[in-house]
C-alpha cells in the first residue's frame, strides 16, 4: 500500500464512532462560534464560549486522525478499535461537562468550589486518563503492525508517541498554582486570564504550559504530513528526466526519525520554558541558545541522512 493509498482510504469503513465524533465536534464548534458572537459574558478573560468552540476544533482533529489512523493499520485490530469507541465516549464526557459549565458560568478546568464543581471536574479528569491509556493501547497496536510505507508507519508511531507526550504535559497544569477553588492552571507564573495572544490565548507575560501541550498533540499530523511530502517528493524526483534517483526507502524513514527526535525535544523545551515562566515569544539567552542548538542539530543531522542517501544511490548507479 502505498501512502497515497493509505491518506485516501475513508476512515467511515473503519471507525464509524469516531467519525460521529468528528462530525458531532464539528456542529458543536459551530454552536461555540455563535456563542461567542450573541452571549457577551466572559469568564477568565475571554469570551465564555471560547473554550467548548478550541475543544471541539480539537475533537474534529483529533477524532477524524485516529480514524483514518486505524484505517491505515494492514490488519484490523479490536482492541484497536475498541479504544477508538472509548475515545469517542470519554470525549463525549469531557464536551459535555464543558459545555454545562459554560451555560451554568462556570469554569470546568480545576474547578472545586462548589461539591457539583468538584464532581464534574473529578469526572473530567477521569475520562482524559481513561483517554490516555485507549490511545496508548491504539500506539501499541501501530507498533507491532507492520505498515508496508515504512515511512508512513515510522511517521504514525511517532505521532502517536510525541501526542502522549503532549497529553501528558496536561498532567503538569494541575500543580501549577491556582486558588483554593481552582488548585491547578495553565499559566506559570502569572494568574490564568491575562493578558494573552490572538486565538491562541496564550499567556503574554508569563509561562503557558498548553503550548507544549498543543504542540505535541499534533504531532499526531505533522509527521505523517511529512511522510506523505516525502513520499510525493521522490515519485516527482523520478518523474523528470534530470534527476533519476529517489530519496528511497531508507532515507525517507531516517528522516521521518530525525523529525520525530526534533519534535519530541521541541516539546520538551517549550515545557520547560513554560515551567520557566517565560512567555513564547519573549525567552531569555539560555532558551534561546537552547532552541538554536535545536535548530543546528536537526540541520545537521538532516544533511547526513542526505548525504547517505546520496551516497547510497551512487554506488547503485
Amino acid at each position: 500500500m502505498t501512502i497515497v493509498e493509505s491518506a485516501t482510504r475513508s476512515p467511515v469503513r473503519q471507525n464509524r464512532a469516531l467519525l460521529a465524533l468528528t462530525v458531532a465536534s464539528a456542529a458543536l464548534a459551530v454552536v461555540a462560534a455563535v456563542g461567542m458572537l450573541v452571549d457577551p459574558r466572559m469568564l477568565t478573560g475571554v469570551p465564555i464560549w471560547a473554550k467548548p468552540f478550541k475543544f471541539a476544533v480539537s475533537f474534529v482533529v483529533y477524532g477524524w486522525t485516529i480514524a483514518w489512523l486505524l484505517s491505515v493499520l494492514p490488519r484490523r485490530s479490536r482492541p484497536a478499535e475498541w479504544a477508538g469507541v472509548v475515545i469517542v465516549g470519554v470525549s463525549v464526557i469531557e464536551l459535555t461537562i464543558i459545555v454545562a459549565q459554560v451555560i451554568r458560568g462556570r469554569t470546568s478546568h480545576y474547578n472545586i468550589a462548589t461539591p457539583l464543581d468538584a464532581m464534574l471536574w473529578s469526572a473530567m479528569g477521569t475520562s482524559i486518563m481513561i483517554l490516555f491509556l485507549a490511545h496508548l493501547l491504539i500506539a501499541v497496536t501501530a507498533l507491532r503492525q507492520r505498515i508496508p510505507d515504512r515511512a508512513l508507519a515510522w511517521s504514525i508511531r511517532l505521532g502517536l508517541l510525541i501526542s502522549l507526550l503532549g497529553m501528558a504535559v496536561a498532567f503538569l497544569m494541575t500543580t501549577q498554582g491556582g486558588v483554593p477553588e481552582a488548585p491547578g492552571a495553565h499559566a506559570v507564573g502569572v494568574p490564568d486570564g491575562g493578558p494573552g495572544m490572538p486565538l491562541t490565548g496564550w499567556s503574554t507575560t508569563g509561562g503557558d504550559l498548553r503550548i507544549g501541550h498543543f504542540v505535541g498533540l499534533h504531532a499526531l499530523q505533522a509527521l505523517p504530513i511529512l511522510a506523505y511530502l516525502l513520499s510525493r517528493f521522490d515519485r516527482r524526483r523520478t518523474a523528470t528526466t534530470r534527476y533519476r534517483v529517489a530519496l528511497g526507502d531508507v532515507t525517507r524513514v531516517r528522516l521521518i526519525g530525525v523529525a520525530g527526535a526534533a519534535y519530541a525535544v521541541l516539546v520538551l523545551l517549550l515545557t520547560w520554558q513554560a515551567l520557566r515562566a517565560q512567555p513564547l515569544l519573549s525567552p531569555d539567552g539560555l532558551t534561546l541558545i537552547a532552541y538554536a542548538a535545536l535548530a543546528a542539530t536537526t540541520a545537521a543531522a538532516t544533511a547526513v541522512v542526505l548525504r547517505k542517501g546520496r551516497a547510497a544511490a551512487g554506488s547503485l548507479g
